[in-house]
């Protein structure tokens, strides 16, 4: 009987349950703290990544760090680091809230993205903590730390699969796979999900396996309520979890076994927020049943006995050391394309060279799917990066625009199409149309995966603003304005990366402004408008920066732009009746042509650079120093000259007062965090030009003193971020005489196409 006690086995079941599955951390925590054995480890889902990080040789208290670090957030919420954004492959923002993909074949299959959450940095992640541990047990999990099993779901089948071998990563990828949330990979030629749909409370497979002599389980699950949810909200909301995940029944430990079951019931499954209090959960929960499991399992393992041995473990870890990148899943001009992007004039890699590449890969629009792998090869000592790669369905379909309470709605589509070869290629065009904004732009791009990456694009775009018709709805406005603009040009662009979010773009255009107002802003029906056409040449150098988190309403993050440019054309006034009515102007159709040219600089700086649990605080400043000449009368230099947007609806109005040839200009954002997706904003900015523009007469301008007088602008709004873009309610104030204060809802993205000289 003493040799009995001495040889006793202890397993570990972990259920699934989602986010509430960080409370396991807890559990094993409390159980290493009074030296109860863990000698077997089986888990399903959560339960699964939390099991197989300890049976990779990761303590609690490492396992407790990773969880409460802001990179666990990212995997998984589907966000990258800043760091790895690789700004140089993205597009610019536009005003799409939901995708849809055609694949080319003869039925033109429409499809709409599977998965809810990005799966690119928790699969990189995933790789980075199980690679090495999988290294050593030469993909047997029998040799790990704690030998170890998890499940997945094969639904074709309908069958529950436990895993006990293979790649450990790929594994723990599959047994978290929740349908619908993340896409299923390919585990021995089988698709699978996330193990809780047939097995969430694996200890049936752990006497099967490991046969131990007692089992500690924890179940996090609450597949089943002793009272029935009042609230229809939260019980929808919560539809796919009890859908998706299979009943833990707690006789399954047996007679020699422990039961244990956290008091979870105001936590949600998808919430991965309140680490710390779920890992305090799960340890208060175990605590509790300690000294019944203490008088059931006499056996103990001492602190420096435990430390000893995953010291040992964790030594015989190969180093990170790469000597092949293999491509996989691609023809072979589109291997050569992949297989450049990883070039290096070294032998091997480590993973920052790995990182590096894969995250300069997925931000190609190009590819559907990258999924990483890794292997160890013992005879070199070195490890093999895989890459199955999926080009895109050829055709993107983007669906989007915003709904106003002001008639400043408009609906947006954008087309794309891609191509890879040897070289990467990609044709778009988009549309916006509105009452007050209408736009179609057509662009096409050419990457080269060189040892410097280099585009080359172009985009001709047209647009069309009326700002008489953002005129109140249900309020008449007293004093619309008379103001009509529109703009075509074409862009030829050079770019080039600077570093991972960063890249800089040489850009040639041809502009085409034709802008039409009224010199008195009054109109009666049968008058013709003022109107100046310029045409010109412009030559821009681009620096920009950017790792805003949304492209709308940013709360952490950074964007830099800086821009040198150089424009010369002609402005041609023709005069309409209005002017020729109040003056002695007889030429009547005659036009007035001269030529104009001028340097322009611009700077702009966004940045979300404090942060507390529930606030951020932001600012935004802008400068623009340009040597523009004044134009013909005082509207059309106004609409020509540099202006300030500083609020979400500021395109949208004709701001005189936020205008000017050269200007400094800033403000705080303040965010205020209510609850999940719903956040205050308060924000305020100044407006300092260098010489105002000053109407004298009908239509003459001139240059007022300068900095005789700033303005301001501000705003206080709720927003809430849902999966279809963000809603707005704020209120909105500014320092001019045509817009002073006014309510705005609103659902969707304020975002337009640039105008021709921004």
């Amino acid at each position: 009987m003493a040799l009995q006690v001495q040889a006793q086995k202890v397993g570990v079941v972990l259920s699934g349950g989602g986010a509430k599955g960080l409370a396991h951390i807890g559990t094993l925590k409390a159980l290493e703290e009074n030296h109860i054995p863990i000698d077997y480890i089986t888990g399903t889902s959560m339960g699964g990544i939390v099991g197989a990080m300890y049976a990779a040789g990761y303590s609690p208290s490492q396992m407790e760090k990773i969880a409460l670090s802001a990179d666990f957030q990212d995997w998984v919420n589907g966000r990258y680091k800043s760091d790895y954004s690789y700004y140089f492959q993205k597009t610019s923002p536009n005003a799409s809230v939901l995708t849809a993909k055609l694949s080319i074949d003869t039925s033109l299959r429409l499809s709409f993205r599977s998965n809810l959450i990005n799966d690119i940095p928790l699969n990189f992640a995933l790789m980075e903590l199980f690679s090495q541990a999988s290294a050593i047990s030469k993909d047997n999990f029998d040799q790990l730390f704690v030998p170890y099993r998890c499940m997945v779901s094969d639904v074709l089948s309908q069958q529950s699969i436990t895993v006990g071998n293979g790649n450990l990563a790929e594994a723990v990828r599959a047994t978290m796979t929740v349908p619908l949330i993340y896409r299923p990979i390919k585990l021995n030629d089988k698709y699978v999900f996330d193990g809780g749909i047939y097995n969430n409370f694996p200890a049936d497979v752990m006497k099967k396996e490991f046969n131990p002599d007692f089992i500690i389980g924890a179940n996090v699950s609450s597949k089943t309520f002793n009272e029935y949810p009042k609230n229809d909200d939260r019980l929808l909301n919560r539809f796919l979890v009890y859908m998706f995940l299979a009943k833990s029944d707690s006789t399954l430990v047996g007679e020699n076994g422990t039961y244990i079951q956290p008091d979870l019931t105001n936590f949600s499954s998808t919430n991965f927020v309140p680490v710390a209090e779920l890992i305090k959960r799960g340890y208060d929960a175990t605590m509790a049943e300690m000294e019944s499991i203490k008088s059931k399992i006499a056996r103990r393992v001492s602190t420096q006995e435990l430390l000893t041995k995953r010291m040992d473990f964790n030594q015989r870890k190969p180093d990170m050391i790469f000597s092949n990148v293999v491509v996989s899943g691609v023809n072979s001009q589109q291997k050569k394309y992949i297989e450049r992007l990883f070039k290096s004039d070294q032998t091997t890699f480590n993973l920052t060279d790995i990182k590096r590449g894969y995250y300069k890969l997925v931000a190609d629009e190009t590819f559907e799917t990258v999924y990483p792998k890794i292997s160890y090869n013992p005879p070199t000592d070195s490890y093999t990066f895989e890459i199955v790669a999926r080009p895109k369905k050829s055709f993107k379909i983007d669906f989007g625009g915003n709904i106003s309470s002001r008639p400043i709605s408009n609906v947006y589509l954008g087309l794309q199409y891609n191509y890879l070869n040897r070289k990467a290629y990609t044709f778009g065009a988009n549309f916006y149309s509105g009452r007050f904004y209408e736009s179609a732009q057509v662009s096409g791009r050419v990457d080269y995966p060189s040892g410097l990456p280099l585009f080359l694009a172009t985009e001709l775009t047209y647009n069309h603003w009326n700002y008489y018709n953002t005129s109140q709805i249900f309020i008449e406005n007293p004093h619309p304005t008379y103001v009509e603009q529109g703009d075509r040009k074409i862009d030829l662009k050079l770019g080039m990366p600077l570093n991972r979010n960063a890249r800089i773009t040489l850009i040639g255009s041809f502009i085409n402004n034709n802008d039409s107002y009224s010199p008195t802003n009054t109109f009666q029906v049968g008058d013709v408008l003022d109107r100046t056409v310029f045409n010109g040449l412009r030559t821009s150098v681009l620096f920009e920066q950017n790792s805003l988190n949304r492209k709308q309403y940013a709360d952490r993050g950074h964007s830099f732009f800086f821009s040198v440019n150089f424009t010369t054309g002609k402005e041609n006034y023709t005069p309409g009746n209005i002017f020729r009515s109040n003056t002695s102007f007889t030429r009547s159709l005659e036009i007035e042509r001269t030529f104009r040219e001028w340097f322009h600089l611009k700077l702009s700086d966004e940045h979300y650079f404090f942060h507390t649990k529930h606030y951020t605080l932001g600012y935004l400043v802008e400068g623009v120093i340009s040597s523009q000449p004044l134009y013909f009368n005082y509207y059309s230099t106004l609409l020509a000259a540099p202006a300030f947007y500083p609020l979400q609806d500021s395109r949208s109005l004709f701001l005189e007062k936020f205008r000017a040839t050269s200007y400094a200009a800033g403000g705080l954002k303040n965010v205020f965090n209510i609850k999940r997706n719903l956040d205050l904003r308060l924000e305020a900015y100044l407006f300092l030009p260098y010489k105002e523009f000053e109407q004298t007469g009908l239509q003459e301008v001139k240059y007022a003193k300068a900095f005789r007088r700033w303005h301001y602008a501000g705003t206080a709004g709720l927003v809430y971020h849902t999966p279809v873009g963000p809603i707005s309610l704020s209120y909105n104030l500014y320092d001019d005489p045509a817009k002073r204060n006014g309510v705005l809802l609103h659902l969707g993205y304020l975002i337009y196409n640039k105008r021709s000289l921004e």
